[in-house]
């Protein structure tokens, strides 16, 4: 394997192309899921089986988003923003780490070329942010991009979590209010992905801003 760099990357991308096909198909049942959560639901270890799954979930790219759809109708948002803001990062850092050491052979070939240079140039707070908090956009290639490209740890942590909770607040309260017609549909109302799409347009912004001010000091 070790010199086989290519075929590590081959595996990461097959991990994030099945972990957003999984959760774009919709062939997971959720509520049969929702179901069996709620037989459980009393119990406060509960709270640390679904950080705990989500976390593994994301960290190999599978479908961490969906419990989303389990948390929400069981808890009020507050506590669902917090169950998935905490194993949202927790599987977050665990697939950087994981795309961080399978791609440490190809990164020390190319570390030193110039487009690789100039996508790492645009690892920042407000790149990763404004990813996090785009509706619908994958958290898999998020995770798995920082891990590849070295991002900053601290930038990478601290937007996962502000990202994931703001997001998961604007959903959960939703999902949680109208949690016997579960659809997907309740979250392409422009009232929720509106505040999301106007954060990830002025992270988008201070990305430019950062870049054109970089630019005149070099």
């Amino acid at each position: 394997m070790s010199h086989h760099p290519y075929l590590k990357l081959t595996v990461i991308g097959l991990l994030i192309l099945v972990g957003v096909s999984l959760e774009l198909s919709g062939l997971l049942d959720v509520r049969e899921l929702v179901a069996i959560a709620r037989e459980y639901s009393q119990h406060w270890w509960l709270i640390i089986v679904l950080i705990l799954l989500q976390a593994l979930l994301f960290s190999f790219a599978l479908a961490g988003s969906l419990f989303l759809w389990i948390a929400a109708p069981l808890y009020p948002p507050s506590m669902t923003t917090f169950i998935l803001a905490i194993g949202g990062t927790l599987g977050g850092l665990g697939a950087y780490l994981l795309s961080r050491y399978l791609s440490l052979e190809w990164r020390q070939k190319i570390e030193n070329t110039h487009g690789y240079r100039l996508l790492q140039s645009q690892d920042n707070f407000y790149t990763l942010f404004a990813l996090r908090v785009f509706p619908a956009f994958p958290h898999a290639i998020i995770n798995y991009s920082a891990g590849l490209l070295g991002a900053r740890l601290s930038h990478f942590i601290i937007a996962a979590l502000l990202g994931i909770s703001i997001k998961s607040y604007l959903y959960a309260g939703v999902i949680h209010s109208a949690s016997n017609e579960l659809s997907v549909d309740l979250l392409l109302d422009f009232g929720v992905i509106g505040p999301l799409i106007l954060l990830s347009l002025v992270s988008a912004l201070a990305v430019y801003l950062n870049y054109r001010l970089a630019n005149q000091h070099t």
